[in-house]
């Protein structure tokens, strides 16, 4: 995925299960949470719940609506579009969405 630092390897795709999430910490110190869906897609966002600020999004529950791929938080059950970061039950709340690219069997973030 592509951080701010840069462009940085996370996983391979084999650790990525469809429907569950990763976490990973980035070279600032930061959270991101990855995800696979079953068509292959993988996404990147922040693992950090804006709504509580815990560091659960990886845990939460995949989904989609409308088309749009989700997380719902484990906690207070917010979505989160995974593509965008855009919350999907609060207009004015987003989470950092970040670039996933797949190399050669690994996961760069």
């Amino acid at each position: 995925m592509r951080c701010p630092q840069g462009w940085v390897a996370v996983c391979t795709t084999d650790d990525l299960t469809p429907g569950r999430g990763v976490a990973a910490l980035l070279p600032d110190g930061t959270q991101a949470a990855l995800f696979a869906d079953r068509a292959g897609q993988t996404y990147a966002i922040a693992n950090r719940d804006p709504f509580t600020g815990a560091q659960v999004l990886s845990r939460g529950l995949t989904g989609s609506a409308d088309g749009r791929a989700f997380v719902a938080s484990p906690l207070l059950k917010q979505r989160f579009d995974l593509a965008s970061g855009d919350c999907l039950d609060d207009p004015e709340v987003a989470v950092a969405a970040y670039p996933v690219r797949t190399r050669g069997g690994e996961r760069d973030s």
